[in-house]
């Protein structure tokens, strides 16, 4: 499930999509409709993916997309089903090509729906502070509690017996039962993707939302970013102390337990039962398996296999850290 809260504005032509991406069709002329813009795995025949990294070559191999956005050095690597679009800058494409499916989500300004608490339908049914603000498109469930100065913006799902703490926003989230976000945390804001064009950055669209399962702990003053073009989940029982950084498209498994000022970079997949110890770097696109255990202050800029012990920078064995570093 992707982010259902912002609208799709598709289908449109492919003959659309190349003209918004100023490519030349050459006298092409196709039928087909797109409806919407996918990655490589979840895409469907009637979708448009994109491809810029070998590192996806079996993702490519196996999509079942309609099109997709690539270069000449790529192209081949995708099945006979899905018809490459070669272009110069794929992922600069790609946030042109999103924009246009879903335009709403390329900015977060301030929710402008959100109204006072006690003029909304939940006065009756959510214990609350001072200066607590609903947006539209909100749903909370019984026996949850807000704290002051809060905001619950627009496109939001609580469930039962959840306590948000004060001064936090959450937008575009959803949030299972027994849930607790302690104080001064933003979830579900777009996270830091852009791409540096010229003499300005293109800010990337993020049409994703954050899932957080059941009873998660959240602590004070993290923030976690809502998915790019999937969702950033968090799984059962994990817990984060403060001040932590969860970027876009990040998932991680249940029973997780992630210690202060911890930073996790886009699209990190962290396995269950995972122990991360304080002020601990992790690099985007990396997959942490089960049962890992890693070290504070570490660096980790490679995958680690399940049932590993890994502390340093770059992060090792931690046998071979202690043999090296006595």
């Amino acid at each position: 499930m992707v982010n259902p809260f912002f609208k799709n504005k598709g289908p449109f032509n492919i003959l659309e999509i190349f003209n918004v991406l100023n490519l030349k069709t050459n006298g092409l002329k196709i039928d087909a409709s797109v409806h919407d813009i996918k990655d490589l795995h979840s895409a469907k025949s009637t979708d448009i993916s994109f491809f810029h990294s070998q590192k996806y070559k079996d993702l490519a191999n196996n999509t079942k997309a309609a099109f997709c956005l690539t270069t000449k050095a790529l192209k081949n690597d995708l099945p006979n089903n899905c018809r490459p679009i070669i272009v110069e800058n794929v992922l600069v494409s790609t946030s042109i090509v999103t924009s246009k499916f879903y335009p709403e989500s390329i900015y977060d300004n301030f929710d402008e729906t959100s109204e006072i608490i006690n003029e909304t339908i939940f006065a009756d049914k959510v214990v609350y502070g001072k200066n607590v603000l609903i947006g539209k498109n909100v749903n909370i469930g019984e026996n949850c509690k807000i704290g002051h100065n809060s905001i619950i913006e627009k496109n939001v799902i609580i469930g039962k017996n959840c306590s948000i703490g004060s001064n936090t926003i959450i937008r575009n989230s959803l949030i299972k039962d027994n849930v607790k976000i302690l104080d001064n945390c933003i979830i579900g804001k777009h996270g830091f993707g852009f791409f540096p064009i010229k003499d300005k950055n293109l800010r990337y669209p993020h049409i994703g939302g954050v899932i957080i399962e059941d009873n998660c702990e959240i602590g004070c003053g993290s923030t976690i970013d809502r998915g790019s073009m999937s969702n950033t989940v968090l799984g059962k029982n994990t817990y984060l102390d403060n001040q932590i950084h969860i970027a876009h498209n990040v998932k991680i498994g249940q029973n997780s337990i992630i210690a202060g000022q911890v930073g996790i970079a886009g699209s990190t997949i962290i396995g269950d039962n995972v122990r991360i110890g304080g002020q601990v770097g992790i690099s985007g696109h990396l997959k942490i398996g089960n049962n890992v255990e890693i070290g504070g202050g570490s660096g980790v800029i490679k995958d680690i296999p399940d049932n590993s012990k890994m502390m340093g920078y770059p992060a090792k064995n931690f046998k071979e850290f202690l043999k090296n570093n006595r």
